[in-house]
């Protein structure tokens, strides 16, 4: 039973998946009225229809259109998700009549919601009839992306879709559409998106109508772009659909086709005004405030005027303010007009307050620009005419004179007429250049207002000779106006001339700034590239003359409020302008100068020996006159070269690098300096800076002093540009350099550049001394950088640092060559240390960072290159010694010196003790100390070794003075209990009342002898003491010599000083008379 279970679960799974692979199945029925077709461009997908008994049959395509009010069923089979493979378009039909469209409402039937949809509504109306959509729901907002709730709107005014068409979302402040015949309108769906079931409703909208009233001195005209929608406008049964003129009507009808003509149609309302010498008709521009009123409107008023008439236009509503750009109100005025000389006028205005009153004449133009929103005042404007007054003057001209009368081009209408040959002529500009009587006539009242006057006395005196009162001139001319005097001043043109001013002098002041009085001189001379003030001017300074070379004018301005009040000023010649220089360089052997234009002023001339050059060099031991003709100091570029040579390392003095002496006849400042050194074969040129250090510039770490030092070998390699303060000591080269300075002025600079010896020859092409500065980082560069070394080349630098720093070093750029032969190396060495702490070839990888607790070497040589450069920049950055390191090391090295004589110790105790046999040595106090079975002593004591002991019980010789109980454990074993090989203090009776005499040897001190360690015999374990002999060499005393070194040595060989050793009363001692010794 359970395998027929599994036979049929198996088979609904079957089912499932042949099910799942079919995709889509649904039933579908389109509304009367809507056209339904089903696409996919997805070649392996189809749409099907399902047919026959039981659903068994299917039709497939990759499109289908649905019949309307047809049921049909529909299986949809496609690999990928079926919203990605089909899409649905549905499409209505709106027909409109003047007075209604069927279907009203824009039905939208929300089938096959799983796919994307499509809902198309074309419109058709009668000719020039508009249609009212009212979207459903909350209005709609225009847009230019998708909307969020995934229904778009989009809106087409023609079939064609040549117009353009508008996208809005639903929610927004548009309730309305107003189309036209052939409008189309979509409503494009995402999937899985419901629709409302009424999109919009349409209605045909009824035409406006419209009265107007036009008078005789105006003109309506209405216009209508193409583009804009369909609307047209008839008067009288006679209709346009772009353009309507209307003149001299009262109470016409206009009716429009559309409802919100103002939307596409625009208004432009044109009123003439005559004016006469004294009035304007009409006086006033007034309109119908109703007119039109909500069409963008734009009011045009010509206004005639005669001939030296002046025309007032006053606004009595806001006043007006000069514009150049748009008005923000949307309230515009242009205001154009023609001055007598036909010259055009043209200004824009927006309402406000700074202007209440504009004077025109001539022919004037008024356009008014109004948008939709604005309401217009009862009256505009108000024209007044007036006759034009006018003012005349008599002028007699001096010789050589020339009057020049002008205004402001653009500025109000006067103009300045002369009569010549009986005819008049009128302009803004008048040049009287005849010395004759001359009647002058302005056109207006105020001349002095908008004219000024410009008085120029032409004076050569290059011809003829001058006389020093040339200057004096007739100043009584337009006395009320603005007035400049102008004296023009030549002479030949290789002279100058001066002016001379009379006490107090005269007081300079910036240009462009007036004098007090108002009296403001000013001079200029003319140079072959143009003019060029030399200054400006007031009375009373301690200026008292002025040469000027050649040719130049003299200023004088005066405003035409006040009284004029000149200075009378002299003119006299002045000497030759060519500059002439004599360089003499026989007394320096070894210098040489170059002079170059750097300038492009084609009028710059140098001349050599009066031979024209474009650069000059002075050779050393030479002499050269040298001249300047238009030549600024700045275009011209002087450098100097000289030559230090050295024959023999040995014997050739310091040098100082200064600034060489030139002669100062030279005008322009001294650019740069060069020195050449010549080095001999087996020397070397050491470089050191006056300040005590160098720095080298280098990106990072720039040169900013006043002060620049390049440096460059023989063959043109640089080797870097320095400058003062910085971490190198020295610079040492094995090879010819070349030295160049540059600075704002090197003739002004006080004190040297580098002091320059020599030394012994260096196995490396160059070796900096360096001691780096403990606060910031310090950078160095290979000679070249960024370029790259010389081939075969070395560079050292010798890193000094202070005490307790060490130096932690950074390559931060190495670039490194394909070398032919041999290889690039870059190698760390401390000093005094054989080992290398780093060392390198091109084709290994460098170390970041290395950390070198000392000075120490860093050395790099290039190889022969094949391709590439070799070059680096190194970091240095001083860090702080930490003091634990010494500490640790000093406790480390104290304990082991300890252990050291430690060990020492213990191992000649032990010695010690191995040579001790179990010799030792009884005294007996009283009867013989010798038994009868021994023998006596052969020798004498100093003879024999009979007063050395093999060991002394310290705990009975100095037991009082340790004082500790822990001593005697601290023994080793064989010093416990009943000891041997030891000396006990006997105290029985003695046989014999007196001991032998034995004979010892003097004590001798042991002169110079070097110790470096006590021995053994003489520390720990204290030497045998001497037999004791007399009382004093009893065990009762003791000799201080011992116990006052705590190592129980003597300190000296003086007298003995005993003290006791036992608290028992001592009585007086037999004598002793034998010594046994247990051998």
């Amino acid at each position: 039973m359970r395998f027929y279970w599994n036979i049929a679960l198996f088979g609904l799974v079957l089912l499932a998946v042949l099910r799942a692979t079919d995709g889509l199945e649904t039933v579908v029925r389109p509304n009367n009225g809507s056209f339904v077709t089903i696409s996919t461009v997805q070649s392996e997908c189809t749409v099907c229809e399902v047919t026959g008994v039981n659903a068994t049959e299917t039709t497939c395509h990759q499109s289908r259109s649905l019949t309307p009010e047809q049921e049909v069923k529909l299986q949809f089979k496609c690999s990928k998700p079926i919203e990605q493979a089909f899409s649905v378009a549905i499409t209505h039909t709106i027909d409109c009549t003047k007075d209604s469209c069927s279907p009203v409402s824009a039905a939208a039937q929300d089938l096959l919601s799983d796919l994307p949809r499509v809902y198309n509504w074309e419109l058709t109306a009668p000719p020039k009839t508009s249609v009212r959509l009212d979207p459903q729901g909350k209005g709609l907002s225009k847009t230019k992306k998708p909307c969020p709730d995934g229904v778009l709107l989009s809106l087409s005014q023609s079939q064609s879709k040549s117009g353009p068409e508008e996208l809005f979302c639903r929610g927004g402040p548009i309730e309305v559409l107003e189309v036209t015949n052939g409008a189309i309108v979509q409503l494009v769906v995402d999937p899985k998106t419901t629709v409302q079931p009424v999109a919009f409703t349409a209605v045909p909208l009824k035409g406006r109508t419209m009265e107007v009233s036009v008078g005789p001195r105006r003109e309506v005209v209405l216009t209508r772009k193409p583009s804009d929608p369909e609307c047209d406008v008839c008067t009288g049964g006679d209709c346009s659909n772009t353009e309507r003129t209307i003149t001299n009507a009262d109470k016409v009808q206009l009716e429009f086709s559309c409802s919100k003509p103002q939307d596409v149609y625009t208004v432009k309302i044109t009123e003439n005004i005559e004016c006469t010498e004294s009035s304007c008709t009409p006086d006033a521009a007034e309109i119908d405030l109703d007119l039109f009123k909500g069409f963008k409107r734009t009011l045009t008023w010509d206004i005639s005027l005669p001939p030296k008439t002046v025309l007032t236009l006053d606004f009595p509503e806001s006043g007006l303010e000069e514009t150049s750009g748009s008005c923000p109100d949307g309230f515009q005025y242009f205001i154009s007009s023609s001055k007598s000389d036909g010259t055009p006028i043209k200004s824009s205005y927006c309402r406000g307050t700074s202007l209440s009153s504009l004077y025109q004449s001539g022919q004037t133009n008024i356009i008014l620009e109004v948008s939709k929103d604005q309401d217009l005042p009862l009256t505009l404007f108000r024209a007044n005419a007036a006759k034009r007054g006018s003012r005349m003057l008599t002028v007699t001209t001096d010789p050589d004179t020339k009057v020049t009368i002008r205004r402001d081009p653009h500025g109000p209408d006067c103009d300045v007429c002369v009569t010549k040959d009986s005819k008049q002529t009128c302009t803004h500009k008048q040049v009287l250049r005849d010395p004759r009587n001359v009647t002058v006539e302005f056109s207006c009242k105020t001349p002095q207002d908008y004219f000024t006057v410009e008085i120029i006395r032409d004076v050569d005196c290059a011809k003829t000779s001058c006389s020093s009162d040339i200057l004096q001139t007739e100043y009584s001319m337009f006395p009320n106006f603005n007035r400049t005097f102008i004296w023009d001043l030549k002479v030949v043109p290789t002279q100058a001339f001066q002016l001379n001013f009379p006490e107090p002098g005269m007081r300079q002041i910036p240009n462009k700034h007036s004098c007090p009085d108002e009296h403001t001189y000013s001079v200029v001379t003319y140079l072959r590239t143009g003019p060029a003030t030399i200054g400006t001017f007031c009375k009373e300074g301690a200026v008292s003359s002025v040469l000027v070379r050649y040719k130049g004018r003299m200023f004088l301005e005066v405003p035409g409020d006040r009284k004029l009040d000149p200075v009378d000023f002299k003119f006299s010649h002045g000497p030759q302008t060519d500059i002439l220089c004599t360089v003499d360089l026989s007394t320096q052997q070894s210098l040489s100068l170059q002079i170059e234009k750097v300038g492009s002023d084609p009028n710059c001339e140098m001349t050599l020996d009066s031979k024209l050059q474009t650069k000059i060099n002075v050779a050393s031991g030479t002499k050269g006159k040298l001249s300047f003709l238009d030549c600024p100091n700045e275009d011209l570029q002087l450098t100097t070269t000289q030559v230090i040579e050295c024959q023999d390392y040995s014997s050739c003095p310091e040098y100082l690098l200064t600034t060489p002496k030139l002669d100062s006849c030279l005008p322009m400042p001294l650019h740069s300096a060069t020195w050449k050194i010549v080095m001999p074969e087996d020397g070397t040129v050491d470089l050191v800076s006056p300040t005590g250090t160098l720095k080298q510039s280098l990106v990072g770490q720039e040169c900013r002093g006043p002060v620049s030092l390049h440096l460059e070998e023989s063959e043109g390699v640089s080797m870097g540009d320095f400058c003062f303060n910085g971490p190198i000591q020295k610079v040492q080269a094995h090879t010819n350099i070349s030295i160049t300075v540059k600075t704002n002025d090197l003739k002004k600079y006080k004190g040297h550049f580098l002091n320059v010896s020599f030394s012994p020859e260096i196995s490396e092409t160059m070796i900096y001394r360096v001691t780096p500065d403990p606060t910031a980082p310090s950078l160095l560069g290979t000679p070249n950088w960024p370029r790259g070394m010389s081939r075969s080349s070395t560079v050292s630098w010798i890193m000094t640092l202070p005490r307790n720093y060490q130096a932690l070093l950074h390559f931060p750029n190495v670039s490194q060559p394909k070398c032919a032969d041999r290889h690039t190396s870059i190698t760390v060495q401390m000093l005094g240390y054989e080992e290398e702490l780093m060392s390198r070839r091109e084709d290994e990888m460098m170390d970041e960072k290395l950390i070198v607790p000392y000075s120490f070497y860093l050395n790099m040589s290039n190889c022969v290159p094949e391709e590439g450069d070799f070059g680096a920049v190194t970091k240095i950055v001083l860090q702080k010694k930490s003091n634990l390191l010494a500490i640790v090391l000093g406790i480390a090295g104290a304990l082991l010196l300890l252990l050291i004589i430690l060990v020492v110790v213990c191992v000649m105790v032990k010695k010690k003790k191995q040579k001790m046999s179990n010799e030792s040595s009884i005294y007996i106090g009283k009867g013989n100390i010798f038994r009868p079975s021994d023998r006596t002593f052969s020798k004498s004591r100093s003879d024999n070794d009979s007063h050395v002991y093999a060991s002394i019980d310290e705990t009975l010789t100095y037991g009082h003075l340790l004082g500790d109980g822990s001593y005697a454990d601290s023994m080793s074993d064989h010093f416990k209990g009943i000891q041997t090989d030891s000396y006990h203090t006997f105290t029985g009776p003695t046989d014999t009342p007196a001991l032998p005499t034995i004979k010892e040897p003097d004590l001798e001190p042991e002169l110079d002898e070097y110790r470096g360690f006590l021995k053994p015999s003489e520390s720990f374990i204290p030497p045998r003491p001497r037999t004791p002999i007399d009382r004093q060499d009893s065990l009762g005393f003791q000799d201080r010599r011992m116990v006052d070194n705590e190592l129980y040595t003597f300190k000296s060989t003086g007298d003995f000083n005993t003290i006791r050793l036992s608290g028992a009363d001592m009585d007086p001692q037999p004598p002793i008379d034998t010594v046994t010794e247990e051998l």
